[in-house]
């Protein structure tokens, strides 16, 4: 392996220049080697300024290209299965962000692929397990001074959605972190989930159902309430509240700086995940490049964002049934017993 680990960023979108920028200016012991997009004028802006980078509109080029070592896969979800299969092949390490494969047949192919090479290849982009206040939150959980969990209550506002943005996008794209956080905060798989839905707010585009209220069960016995609102209108909220035995916890009230004037006082409520959650990505993308740079892989596994993947996927089918739905799970390979969540 090189002084600095060749990264290839394969998606140069929002979130994948996000991530170009962060590997070259934030995090330290990595560099861009390569980009892919199938827009190359979008895949060049993004690393314009940067030397030695190549770029390219297919993804098995840049995984072939010069200096390239590991893969950091930001492209929107349908594309993630072919790429994390291309990686595999080459045995690069990867860290790929959410969710893993959409839906869980093709999140249960990537599993098997995995699982017969005998050993992780693969971080999921969870980056909620990163954040100070989540790792906070789950600490107390694990030392058990407030007792057994028995709730968790969470809210997930965005200021509006993007173009193109349906309903059953507040499940597998918004509340797949919700999903992730509760089955590590709690160290439990949920085993089913009702969605209910009050009047779409008129904020909401024409048929968007928003905002939506989502109940899990686990197989320890807790519940798991989501109030996702992607239209809120005034900015971006995550809180998560645990709600135990002998005590409660709360996170994300975080208010940053407060101004008082002229009799009044208001604080900035950040309009963005990016914004939100900087400080996350930025520990995630740092802990992947030391790992990997030590030949490890750590964090959130594949079995990860395959049970993301099944437990949306049933909560997809909740909202179109308006019914309480069982999560069906693969039997979990041996290779993601250990830390399973």
């Amino acid at each position: 392996m090189s002084d600095l680990l060749g990264v290839a960023v394969l998606g140069a979108g929002h979130m994948g220049a996000d991530h170009i920028r962060r590997l070259d200016r934030v995090v330290s012991g990595a560099r861009v080697a390569a980009v892919a997009d199938p827009d190359a004028a979008r895949a060049k802006g993004a690393v314009a300024g940067i030397e030695g980078v190549t770029v390219h509109t297919e993804v098995e080029a840049a995984l072939d290209a010069p200096g390239v070592e590991a893969v950091l896969i930001a492209s929107p979800g349908p594309a993630h299965q072919e790429a994390l299969l291309a990686a595999f092949a080459r045995g690069l390490p990867v860290l790929c962000e959410k969710p893993m494969v959409p839906d869980s047949a093709g999140a249960l192919r990537v599993l098997e692929a995995e699982a017969r090479l005998g050993r992780r290849l693969t971080q999921i982009g969870f980056m909620r397990r990163y954040d100070a206040g989540y790792r906070r939150l789950k600490s107390l959980l694990d030392d058990g001074r407030l007792g057994r969990p028995l709730m968790l209550h969470c809210v997930h506002r965005n200021v509006s959605s993007p173009p193109g943005f349906t309903s059953a996008m507040l499940i597998d794209s918004s509340v797949s972190h919700e999903i992730d956080a509760a089955r590590w905060l709690l160290g439990q798989e949920l085993t089913a989930v009702t969605v209910r839905r009050p009047r779409p707010s008129p904020g909401a585009p024409q048929g968007l159902l928003d905002p939506q209220f989502v109940l899990f069960e686990t197989d320890g016995g807790a519940l798991v309430d989501v109030e996702v609102f992607v239209n809120c209108g005034f900015g971006y909220q995550v809180r998560c509240e645990a709600v135990c035995e002998a005590g409660s916890a709360r996170i994300g009230d975080d208010q940053g700086m407060l101004v008082t004037v002229r009799g009044t006082a208001g604080a900035d409520v950040p309009q963005d995940y990016l914004v939100r959650f900087a400080d996350a990505y930025d520990r995630e993308v740092q802990a992947w490049v030391d790992a990997t740079r030590r030949g490890r892989v750590t964090g959130p596994t594949v079995w990860d964002g395959y049970a993301a993947s099944a437990v949306a996927e049933a909560g997809i089918r909740s909202l179109e049934s308006d019914t309480r739905v069982a999560v069906e799970l693969a039997p979990r390979p041996v290779l993601y017993t250990a830390g399973g969540h």
